[in-house]
């Protein structure tokens, strides 16, 4: 088994207390809304949110996956940090073990955030991953994150 590490940074003119709430602690609900071909759904099999947590997402349509299931690692609405591993599913391509993704809103100088993410990729066997497959989760990733910030900055009274 390998383990890969990705880390990136997106700045959002967005407050960390705010950006945190909408897309982490009411991401759930807020992400199928705002981009139904992202998740068509999520529930939770197991808690409520808190670490140990355990929801299945199922992906939109055109999505090259069907589903995948999480678990909340940790969650620190203090410091804004959360923690979770992606498990199961076929967003894993029998290649790998679990990818665990860690986010933490910072302040920016300007007023917004800065969303610092460390992805990290365990591999089965002697898979390694590549460039493109990490790039090709994290354009998702940053479309989703976007899509939270342009309906915040569209509807500044929500959250």
């Amino acid at each position: 088994m390998g383990i890969f590490t990705y880390e990136s940074e997106v700045v959002t003119a967005i407050p960390p207390a705010k950006m945190f709430k909408a897309c982490i602690l009411d991401g759930d609900k807020l992400i199928p809304k705002i981009v139904p071909q992202a998740f068509k759904s999520v529930e939770y099999i197991e808690g409520k949110g808190e670490p140990g947590s355990i929801k299945k997402i199922t992906f939109g349509e055109g999505s090259q996956f069907n589903y995948m299931k999480e678990k909340v690692e940790a969650l620190d609405k203090d410091n804004f940090v959360y923690s979770y591993s992606v498990i199961e599913g076929d967003a894993l391509m029998n290649s790998l073990e679990k990818i665990t993704y860690e986010t933490k809103l910072e302040p920016s100088p300007a007023g917004g955030s800065i969303c610092k993410t460390t992805s990290k990729y365990y591999t089965n066997g002697d898979f390694e991953i590549t460039e493109d497959g990490i790039k090709a989760g994290k354009e998702k990733a940053l479309g989703i994150f976007k899509a939270v910030e342009a309906y915040l900055l569209a509807n500044p009274e929500a959250y």
